[in-house]
């Protein structure tokens, strides 16, 4: 399956959960907010939601500052 990850094109193997695409980017464990489609979605989704050929995903780390 071909996922649009910031811009750019990417392969994985099917099926593919969103928690489990974070964990394979190594964002598992990071606070980020992820745009599916250009749907927001909350973290409690992340587990259950089923990613497809052709998704786009927008993902942003969330990074403390001051």
């Amino acid at each position: 399956m071909t996922l649009t990850i910031n811009g750019k094109s990417r392969d994985f193997p099917e099926p593919l959960s969103l928690k489990n695409l974070l964990d394979e980017l190594g964002l598992g464990e990071k606070p980020v907010v992820v745009e599916l489609n250009r749907e927001a979605l909350a973290p409690s989704e992340y587990a259950a939601r089923q990613l497809a050929n052709r998704d786009q995903l927008e993902i942003i780390t969330i990074a403390a500052g001051g």
